[in-house]
């Protein structure tokens, strides 16, 4: 060892031109760095592809109960901005963009006599419409990648009521994950002011009225607040989206909030 550090490192890699071995060490450096871009770009190509093919599977869910699918852009943005306005940073609100068009992706194995029944659900066809829930976190999957990670939260969480009485867990309050808190918002009002086989659609000034009638019960109150507070920015938002009708790779993009839609 002391005879490799005596004859210097360049020397030793049988290289006597230190210049020499400058260079080589860069071009080692730059083959590293591009391996390690090109390994990035094609996990993120992966990722994107695994979230179009999940995206198109909660289109088709979607397509079954709405047959213009754009509840499920509506989704997407009304939850980012909803998220915005509670104070949770712009990182996680445009995942949950991304994650929250996936919330009734298990919708997809509800037979056709329950999901498009146009009267009250019996006992037994409102338990098979419930197990969406745990159909769309199923077809999601345990993954450690955090939009199908946030993804599969949303689809087991948004039909949890805050006072306890919702499915599949019963679970109450803060234990709600704030995903699915915001999405049971969002998709409470979004679903009242469109039109549904079963009924019309709800005036915006009514829902939003039911909305705060279930305030503590179905809703965070302060999920509700927010939302109630910014109504007329989340309606006007929801109106732009129904007359530029964006493309559902919309939500896919790293656009900032409303980008698609201004």
């Amino acid at each position: 060892m002391a005879d490799l550090h005596a004859a210097g490192a360049p020397a030793a890699l049988g290289l006597a031109d230190p210049a020499m071995a400058q260079a080589q060490l860069e071009r080692v450096i730059t083959d590293l760095g591009r391996v390690y871009r090109e390994r990035n770009d094609a996990l993120r190509a992966l990722a994107r592809a695994h979230h179009e093919a999940l995206l198109r599977l909660s289109i088709a869910a979607e397509f079954r109960d709405d047959d213009t699918g754009v509840h499920i852009v509506r989704m997407g943005f009304l939850a980012e901005a909803l998220a915005l306005a509670l104070g949770q940073n712009a990182a996680w609100s445009k995942l949950l963009r991304m994650a929250a068009p996936m919330h009734d992706i298990g919708k997809i194995g509800v037979p056709d006599n329950v999901l498009k029944k146009p009267g009250p659900l019996t006992r037994e066809e409102r338990e098979v419409m419930n197990r969406h829930a745990q159909m769309g976190a199923d077809i999601l999957g345990a993954s450690e990648v955090p939009l199908f990670k946030l993804a599969s939260e949303v689809a087991l969480s948004h039909h949890e009521r805050f006072d306890g009485s919702g499915y599949p867990r019963g679970l109450a309050g803060a234990a709600i994950p704030l995903s699915g808190r915001i999405v049971a918002a969002v998709d409470y009002f979004d679903a009242l002011t469109m039109d549904r086989c079963y009924r019309p659609a709800i005036q915006d000034k009514q829902a939003l009225e039911m909305m705060a009638g279930e305030r503590g019960r179905l809703f965070d109150p302060v999920v509700v607040d927010i939302f109630l507070d910014r109504a007329d920015d989340m309606v006007a938002l929801r109106d732009r989206i129904n007359s530029h009708r964006p493309q559902f790779s919309a939500l896919l993009d790293d656009e900032p909030l409303g980008a698609a839609v201004t």
